[in-house]
């Protein structure tokens, strides 16, 4: 421990951002970092704790406390407060294949779990984390690594989002022939298209991919297997393969009027939108316009926030966004305690942007949609909205959300984004290789493990676990690669 009064020596303080009317302007990202003797000063607040919860990755209520990676955070936070930025980057690269990515989307786990929470605010992990691999690309240490020697086994890995990248790294680290096969265009998976670029520029995910090529690792895009690609063909080409395609069936909102157009998935609007941005700069016209429009976003999560910081860079008139549950407390309440994931209100940067610009928060709680309303051209003119309340059901015993009589309003809306979360993978994937599927049509293994119902076939990430975080995504790549190199060698050094 390198400074045992840090964290009271020094409050916490992170990156600055840019005012929300000067962020919309642009799809950069908008915060400046500390300067390296700032953030030697935040990673000084780390009291090496006795039971460092940060990196535990436990489920304590239900919820994950601490890093689901495990990585060192007292060592590397102590290491940063003394100077030692390569020794910081190597404990930090033990755990961990892309801090570059959590740093940026990751809503820090090992901070709510941070034991400064008991007392004041967390230590600022995060951008720690951040600082340790940011400066690690400017002193030159994150360089190609190739295996010395290779195994001769061949493995495909398809999907290239972080669980399908985290896998294919650690493969081929272990010396096996890895090729990832991506639908898309470019390789990224959620990271590419489905986390807009002022959370995550796309520059950064390319700069992991020239590493990991230069590695020995094969990507192979517009390559979409199951339909392109018989399955039958990778498991005739390839010693192993592992099913990284994410959690891509997205909940829709069946109420009478869903046909009309101008209702889309949040994913296919955010997926057009940063690939026309990347493609020509918006000038080819492929996305969806939201200029001039009033925007409806349905869901409150991650996802939803995006859609509403999204619309209004492409200038939105205005943005509703809908939430079916209550507000959160502002607070931990008595029934949520340290350690636990803190259920609380959290003002993201989309509604930060849409406070400044609109003057007032675009969230309406314990609301929903019962129909949508077309004009002659068939396009959506309205909605009708409901209000909630939670009852329990007689049957079950669980609560749930139910219309209350007479809360029956409707409003003006132009475009709507469905956010409301996804029920597993998709069909032609899992019919293609006839994996066995759980209840919530994720792709079933054994508690723990990651082999599926067929010989050689493993699979991690969303498609595994359902939809969930990168940095669990992350995780589950690193593991399958561990189940898949034992089937391989008989056991595992990953």
């Amino acid at each position: 421990m390198g400074k045992p009064t840090g964290f009271m020596d020094y409050e916490r303080e992170t990156a600055a951002a840019a005012s929300p009317k000067v962020r919309i302007k642009n799809f950069n990202e908008f915060h400046t970092p500390l300067s390296r003797e700032k953030q030697r000063q935040q990673a000084a607040r780390c009291m090496a704790c006795g039971v460092p919860f940060c990196q535990s990755g436990m489920m304590i209520g239900g919820m994950a406390s601490g890093c689901p990676l495990n990585n060192l955070v007292p060592e590397w936070n102590d290491l940063v407060y003394t100077g030692n930025w390569e020794q910081a980057y190597l404990r930090l690269t033990k755990t961990h294949c892309f801090p570059e990515f959590t740093s940026r989307v990751c809503p820090a786990l090992c901070e709510a779990a941070c034991t400064c929470n008991l007392n004041g605010e967390p230590v600022a992990t995060k951008e720690n984390e951040r600082a340790i691999i940011e400066n690690a690309y400017e002193k030159g240490l994150v360089k190609p690594n190739p295996p010395k020697v290779r195994t001769g086994k061949r493995v495909a890995v398809v999907g290239s989002g972080p669980s399908g990248l985290a896998t294919a790294m650690q493969l081929n680290k272990r010396g096996h022939l890895v090729t990832v096969f991506e639908r898309n265009d470019r390789i990224g998976g959620l990271l590419r298209y489905g986390i807009p670029n002022m959370k995550l520029e796309k520059h950064i995910i390319d700069r992991r991919l020239a590493i990991m090529e230069a590695e020995g690792i094969t990507f192979v895009t517009n390559a979409n297997i199951g339909e392109d690609i018989p399955a039958e063909q990778l498991l005739k080409d390839y010693d192993r393969v592992v099913l990284c395609c994410g959690a891509s069936n997205p909940r829709d909102i069946k109420v009478p009027g869903r046909e009309a157009k101008g209702i889309y998935f949040a994913v296919d609007f955010l997926k057009a939108t940063t690939k026309s941005l990347l493609d020509s700069n918006f000038e080819d016209g492929k996305f969806i316009s939201a200029k001039g429009k009033k925007v409806m976003v349905i869901g409150g999560g991650d996802t939803g926030n995006d859609c509403v910081g999204t619309s209004i860079r492409l200038g939105a008139a205005s943005v509703l966004q809908l939430e079916m549950m209550p507000k959160a407390p502002d607070t931990r309440a008595a029934n949520n305690p340290w350690p636990q994931w803190p259920r609380v209100c959290k003002t993201d940067y989309g509604q930060q942007e849409a406070i400044a610009v609109f003057g007032h928060d675009p969230r309406v709680y314990q609301t929903t949609v019962t129909e949508f309303i077309a004009n002659k051209k068939g396009e959506v003119c309205q909605a009708k909205l409901v209000k909630l309340e939670g009852k329990r059901d007689e049957k079950s015993g669980r609560m749930m959300m139910v219309p209350v009589e007479g809360t029956e309003e409707i409003v003006d809306v132009d475009l709507v984004l469905i956010a409301a979360g996804f029920l597993g993978s998709q069909k032609y994937v899992t019919d293609a290789f006839k994996v066995a599927l759980d209840g919530r049509t994720n792709v079933a293994t054994d508690p723990g493990k990651y082999q599926t119902s067929i010989p050689n076939v493993f699979t991690a990430g969303d498609m595994h676990r359902g939809q969930s975080l990168v940095v669990w995504a992350i995780r589950e790549g690193r593991e399958a690669a561990k189940a898949v190199d034992e089937s391989l060698m008989g056991y595992t050094n990953l």
